[in-house]
């Protein structure tokens, strides 16, 4: 708490007596952004324009200084704002050239709203002792045997568990039979064994490994998440419950198809099933070689593996057919998937080494998402949550500790960047946040790692969008106001555009633009994803009104602003403090499982509990998307506080 109060930063924007708190380090820009304040900013935050000209009136900034600036403007306080990072309380004065009307702004843009970021105590839970791992570590002392005592080593073994604590219905591996006779005696007799509890009480008790000594402080797990578009991999410490180390990297599937589906219909040809489980088994080995050279961690001490994946990925990891999950009725090969062990498809974990894998519900509604659900403890709360994870597919849970009910629909790849003209996964050089002044029409851009910009990201796309249709740049159809008075908006190869970036302020040396085709992509997405979360509430007989609470998880999630969101009818209309933001859910609750045993004990409860629709086979779903395909509703009604904005800005 002490930390983020000495970080936090007052910057007060004048003429408009606006004020923001901000982080120490933060650029002015991406303040005035954050209070709603237009600066002229069209490079996206590199210093190439110059036309983010303030004035500092008090206190100190780092930076801002540039060739732009002459000595007698820098002496006066003149600085660039996206050059500078703020230091402590200030005030910035914004210079005629880049103000307007504070009234106008104050009407038409709210603030920036994101989503509370949400982290597990993981601290606490152990001290609550909610943490009694899957997997344990017991280590003996063992009497040698002798010519009056020379009964076999299993049964030696056995015998000293049972007397140390209640293992009576153990059972064993030949991998571990194999090791046992030499570890034994490397020792004098004193050895860990590791065992991997029952699911259920009264359950067998399966001994996977010993080794020689005292090895119980050296327990670790891995938790894994294979997603479509990237793997991501944490080491767990069973003893403490703390992450040793993380690592992503990209899913090396991706050369062989952007999206679940055609990566499916590549699994049908020849020897694609077995290369892309090849392929995605390469992509975890490299994550966790990479985390144990690291962290210095012996592959030999991980005793097991969570993974968490969409129902596809899950397939594919396993080589299981996966054709039948794109053909109505669309039926997976599984939903429950028996314990194995990690090394005998590959990954390169120890043969002891226990796979541990997330059930599914369905075709679309996977392993992933069911993580998620465990990880933040949705189904144990009474309130009724709406849990999100967007990208390529939306995946929508609905419920509370009663009941569960879930959704896939396709939102497309708009989201990430695909199917527009200039987009782009989240990177240095995406824009990410955007204004427009009222009066001139000149855009404010910053771009991740304030570089010139390359392209649009998800995030930023839905806040341009939302940003130009409350402006009235943009109708609630997603065309462009052709009686505007800029030279921004034009007509090119037949189709209308608005130019974010003149092509002499970019990296990539071309204009870059938002075009009508591009909304209409956005359109489609965030119709897809609210018309499956109206669809999945009628299913069950409530408005949107019930919902207490948002979850979302997912990369796009952390960056999206939630008004903005609500603009164009992505989102239900709710306060911000009723949003949370848990990351990635999918590692999240592979983490969780692999530090509890609850997890395991509930996690085939909670998938019977969630009932599956298909959107596809759901008669209402067509008309609630056709109805969602305006912005943000053809039934403004729905969207109050977006209506009164708008109508106030036509006053």
């Amino acid at each position: 708490m002490n930390d983020t109060m000495n970080t936090a930063c007052t910057v007060k924007f004048l003429p408009h007596d606006r004020e923001v708190v901000v982080e120490k380090g933060d650029t002015l820009i991406r303040a005035a952004l954050q209070a709603g304040v237009h600066v002229n900013a069209s490079c996206g935050g590199g210093g190439v324009c110059g036309k983010c000209r303030v004035r500092i009136e008090e206190g100190t900034v780092a930076g801002g200084v540039s060739e732009r600036l002459d000595s007698a403007e820098v002496e006066q306080g003149d600085r660039l704002a996206c050059l500078a990072r703020v230091e402590g309380d200030v005030t910035v004065r914004i210079p005629v050239e880049s103000s307007v009307d504070a009234s106008v702004l104050n009407q038409q843009v709210p603030p920036r709203r994101t989503a509370s970021i949400t982290k597990v105590d993981f601290e606490s839970l152990k001290e609550e002792g909610l943490f009694l791992a899957p997997v344990e570590k017991v280590y003996l002392e063992m009497t040698p045997p002798d010519a009056q005592n020379n009964m076999p080593d299993v049964t030696r073994l056995i015998g000293e568990l049972q007397n140390k604590a209640d293992f009576h219905k153990l059972e064993l591996t030949i991998p571990f039979i194999r090791k046992l006779p030499v570890v034994l005696r490397e020792d004098e007799w004193k050895a860990t064994v590791t065992l991997v509890r029952p699911v259920r009480e009264g359950g067998k008790t399966l001994i996977t490994n010993v080794q020689p000594g005292d090895t119980t402080a050296t327990n670790y797990a891995i938790a894994l998440d294979i997603g479509t578009t990237t793997v991501y991999a944490q080491l767990i410490d069973l003893t403490t419950g703390s992450c040793l180390g993380e690592h992503g990297d990209f899913n090396g599937q991706i050369s062989y198809g952007e999206d679940v589906i055609t990566r499916i219909i590549y699994a049908e040809k020849g020897e694609g099933l077995q290369t892309l489980q090849r392929v995605v088994v390469a992509t975890i080995n490299k994550i966790l070689g990479r985390i144990f050279k690291e962290t210095g961690i012996d592959k030999d001490n991980i005793s097991t593996i969570t993974i968490a994946g969409n129902t596809t990925m899950t397939q594919l990891l396993l080589a299981i057919n996966p054709s039948f999950l794109r053909r109505a009725p669309y039926v997976p090969a599984a939903t429950l998937y028996p314990p194995f062990n990690a090394a005998s498809i590959g990954i390169d974990l120890d043969e002891h080494a226990l796979a541990l894998v997330f059930p599914q519900v369905s075709s679309y509604v996977g392993g992933d998402i069911v993580a998620g659900i465990m990880g933040t403890g949705l189904y144990q709360n009474e309130e009724l949550t709406l849990f999100l994870d967007i990208g390529t597919n939306a995946e929508i849970v609905i419920g509370n500790q009663d009941w569960l009910a879930c959704t896939a629909c396709s939102a497309g790849p708009a989201f990430e960047g695909g199917g527009i003209e200039f987009g782009m996964r989240a990177a240095p050089g995406a824009i990410e946040d955007f204004l427009i002044d009222p009066i001139t029409w000149e855009p404010m851009i910053v771009t991740i790692g304030d570089k010139r910009p390359k392209g649009i990201c998800g995030s930023g796309l839905l806040t341009i969008a939302a940003i130009m249709f409350e402006m009235g740049v943009i109708n609630n159809s997603g065309k462009f106001n052709r009686d505007l008075d800029t030279d921004r908006i034009r007509k090119r190869n037949d189709i209308w555009e608005y130019v974010l970036v003149w092509a002499e302020e970019t990296e990539i040396e071309r204009d870059i633009v938002l075009n009508e085709l591009d909304l209409e992509n956005l359109i489609r997405a965030k119709g897809a994803i609210y018309s499956g979360c109206v669809t999945l509430l009628e299913e069950v007989g409530l408005p949107m009104e019930a919902i207490d609470r948002i979850i979302l998880a997912g990369g796009f999630g952390s960056y999206i602003d939630l008004e903005k969101a609500i603009t164009l009818g992505l989102l239900p209309e709710i306060d911000a403090e009723r949003v949370a933001y848990i990351g990635n859910g999918s590692l999240l609750g592979a983490r969780m499982s692999a530090l509890t045993n609850r997890i395991r004990q509930d996690v085939v409860d909670v998938t019977r509990k969630m009932t599956n629709f298909e959107l596809s086979e759901t008669p209402s779903y067509m008309n609630n998307y056709v109805a969602a395909m305006f912005i943000p509703h053809t039934e403004i009604e729905q969207f109050p506080r977006v209506k009164e904005r708008l109508e106030a800005r036509t006053r």
